[in-house]
């Protein structure tokens, strides 16, 4: 043992040296490979995020192109996928039956016939060409476009004056002034801070009422608590005045910065279509806008070049190639399983589809992944932001699951047909004098529907119904 001078080892220092511990672990982990993880990634996307997707892989990988014709049915040739890296054969990758278009089955043709949608400006467009109008300084008119900027989507201001008069370098007073103009353009009321200063400035810029901007500015409590006896005290009105005014609150706009006029880039595209056709029940992946892609033919000549092809090239071409089959085996599964969860949900919901929203049957996720045998992560991603189109209307799929319950006759029903029985009880009662939630659960258990004060109350504010007071009308 060699020893260097000036050190030494004690008996205790050596016994409180720790010696390091070899450990052998065995254990599963886990793993997806980049072409499972670009199938789940494609399968959560709705047709027209899979539309935009797409373009994106156009853009970055140049195998791929969009086909404006229907291609030519070429012979499928047998597939030989296990190619070591050294014998890598071009036929046998290009020839591939799975490296070709995506089959759509709607009309390509339809989108050229279709209008073009027209511009409108946004809200904040059409607040901001107003305050160009208006006949102030450059400043406040800074000032003016900085409000605008920080209004959300209900109207109203999204942020504190204390925040714009730092930015721009003034008082709050003077952003107080600039705000109660913009308040006052169109639409009356933007611009304010919370509802009760919006019904105030409504019903300033209208005049129609002096009784209601008293309500609103001097009694909004009573009156966000429908205490209408407690404000004709106050206000010295008769019944019928009070009414009247009541009235004119009534047709304020609560959220100003909400009623734009509805253009077609609003609507729902839906990604399934179920049709009645002769008694049958179809249903389609709604892919019209989707675009046919496929391998491009340039790339496929050099490939098949062989030995011709500079071995980067090559090595480029090979890596696109890869991730263009695996992008385009994803696509077609995606619609392969969205397909498959679509029948399960008819065959479940066949009812709905033939009858309407009364027939709808209890059912679970677990139901349709049991039924196709697949994970029910994987039912969730395809139901989440899909829609279809039905005899009925337009319906996002997870409106199709819901627990259940039975009725006193034995019968297992959705909990929306519960629902949708206890909405139509609030809506018949007299707002005079609504309905408690203790009566609504007895109203309910004559109908049919056992359902406890509680469940009242849980699915009343899941319908975002207001309790009985605050239901009160004159």
């Amino acid at each position: 043992m060699t020893r260097r001078p000036g050190s030494c080892i004690s008996v205790k220092d050596s016994d409180s040296i720790e010696m390091a511990e070899l450990r052998q672990l065995l254990e599963q982990r886990q793993k997806l490979t980049p072409q499972q993880v670009l199938q789940t990634v494609l399968l959560q996307l709705n047709s027209l995020d899979l539309e935009q997707r797409i373009t994106e892989e156009l853009a970055e990988n140049p195998l791929l192109e969009v086909k404006e014709t229907e291609p030519q049915e070429e012979e499928e040739e047998t597939p030989q996928d296990s190619v070591q890296e050294d014998d890598l054969s071009w036929d046998d990758l290009i020839n591939s039956p799975d490296d070709y278009r995506i089959p759509t089955r709607h009309d390509k043709q339809r989108e050229g016939r279709e209008m073009p949608i027209p511009y409108r400006p946004d809200p904040i467009d059409r607040l901001l060409d107003q305050i160009r109008l208006l006949d102030i300084s450059q400043e406040e008119r800074q000032i003016a476009e900085e409000i605008a900027w920080n209004i959300d989507e209900r109207g109203y201001l999204a942020t504190d004056i204390g925040i714009i008069a730092d930015r721009r370098e003034v008082s709050e007073k003077t952003v107080e002034s600039v705000l109660e103009i913009v308040q006052k353009l169109d639409p009356p009321g933007v611009g304010t801070r919370d509802l009760k200063e919006c019904l105030r400035v409504q019903l300033e810029v209208n005049g129609h009422s002096e009784l209601a901007l008293r309500i609103i500015t001097d009694h909004f409590d009573d009156f966000a608590n429908r205490r209408f006896e407690k404000l004709s005290a106050n206000l010295g009105c008769s019944e019928e005045e009070l009414n009247r005014a009541m009235e004119v609150i009534a047709h304020l706009n609560p959220k100003p910065g909400e009623g734009a006029p509805t253009s077609d880039a609003d609507y729902i595209v839906p990604d399934f279509i179920v049709e009645d056709v002769d008694g049958e029940l179809i249903v389609t992946v709604n892919d019209s806008n989707i675009p046919e892609i496929y391998l491009s033919p340039v790339y496929v000549n050099l490939m098949k070049a062989g030995n011709e092809v500079d071995p980067e090239v090559k090595k480029f071409l090979r890596k696109k190639l890869d991730s263009a089959r695996w992008f385009l085996q994803a696509v077609h599964q995606r619609q392969i399983t969205m397909l498959k969860v679509m029948k399960a949900i008819l065959t479940r919901q066949e009812p709905f589809f033939r009858e309407g929203v009364e027939s709808l049957k209890p059912m679970v996720l677990k139901d349709i992944a049991d039924h196709i045998r697949m994970d029910v992560s994987t039912i969730s991603r395809v139901t989440r932001g899909k829609y279809v189109q039905t005899p009925y209307g337009t319906f996002e799929l997870k409106y199709f699951f819901s627990e259940g319950m039975t009725t006193e006759s034995g019968e297992e029903v959705s909990t929306k047909i519960v629902k949708e029985e206890l909405r139509q009880v609030i809506n018949e009662e007299d707002k005079r004098n609504p309905h408690s939630d203790d009566e609504l659960a007895v109203i309910m258990k004559s109908k049919g529907y056992p359902i406890a004060r509680r469940t009242v109350a849980k699915y009343r504010e899941q319908m975002k119904t207001p309790v009985a007071r605050l239901r009160r009308e004159m």
